[in-house]
């Protein structure tokens, strides 16, 4: 019956509504440094079973075909897309980039990741009144292992090892302040986003596997670089008008349905 299209074609207008969302966050952060796009994945929801394939009849054929009628979709999850992005040059000393496999460490607050550790590819660190590296963004957030820059440091320099050199007055040779240790998962598009460009561990990602860069398989740190938004554009925009087309034609079954509807409640007149 068209109530059954009626019913399907609302699920595909809520599936897509909730894609049209993703497509727009991605576009937003376009210009966003470090930030990973997300898409879409759905499935299909139950079926009426009308009649069974490979039923006999009363010559002993069977039927080669069942007959079913599906009830809709609806999304299944988002998943993370963590393609690196494009290097954008700043020669900046603090704009660290991973170059492959790993995350940075940062301390958050206890209640938002276990351990209070949350993990980004965003790089763009600066220096707090106290010395320590942390994230140059509205929090501030902390870089772990911690690494404390001397106030009177001349220049720093990072190596693609993770190790931070300062040079201070009166010295010939830079001193090594700390190494930066970054973190990698089993199953990275399982980790819980919780904004600020930060990710932090679930049970689907598995535990971090932390060590030093540019050893086992993790990325090596390419200091003066960050890692761009890996949105395309382009293929945003395709993906906005395929979910147009398609929010149409789900809003033309439903006004097909109602026709339909209508034809049958005039019966009787």
């Amino acid at each position: 019956m068209a109530i059954i299209a009626l019913h399907s074609a609302a699920t595909g207008l809520s599936a897509l509504n909730t894609d049209l969302d993703v497509i727009a966050n991605n576009l937003a952060n376009v210009n966003t440094e470090g930030f990973k796009s997300s898409r879409t994945n759905f499935q299909d929801l139950m079926y009426q079973e009308k009649e069974l394939p490979g039923v006999e009849n009363s010559n002993g054929d069977s039927r080669p075909t069942g007959l079913y009628i599906g009830l809709g979709v609806r999304v299944s999850g988002t998943q993370v897309d963590f393609t690196q992005g494009s290097p954008l040059s700043t020669g900046r000393t603090l704009d660290l980039l991973i170059d492959g496999t790993g995350f940075f460490q940062v301390q958050v607050e206890d209640g938002r990741g276990p351990n209070g550790i949350a993990y980004t590819r965003a790089g763009n660190f600066a220096v707090n009144r106290d010395g320590e590296l942390v994230l140059a963004n509205d929090q501030g957030r902390r870089l772990l292992p911690s690494i404390n820059i001397p106030d009177d440091a001349i220049s720093i320099n990072i190596n693609s090892d993770g190790r931070v050199f300062t040079l201070q007055p009166g010295d010939s040779e830079a001193t090594e302040q700390g190494q930066i240790e970054i973190a990698a998962f089993l199953n990275p598009a399982g980790l819980k986003q919780i904004g600020e460009n930060l990710f932090v561990e679930s049970g689907a990602s598995g535990p971090p596997i932390t060590g030093e860069p540019a050893t086992s398989n993790l990325g090596r740190i390419q200091s003066g670089f960050l890692e761009g938004s890996n949105v395309d554009p382009t293929k945003e925009l395709i993906e906005l008008i395929q979910t147009q087309r398609a929010f149409e034609m789900n809003s033309n079954v439903i006004r097909a349905a109602d026709e339909s509807l209508r034809v049958v409640s005039n019966l009787n007149r």
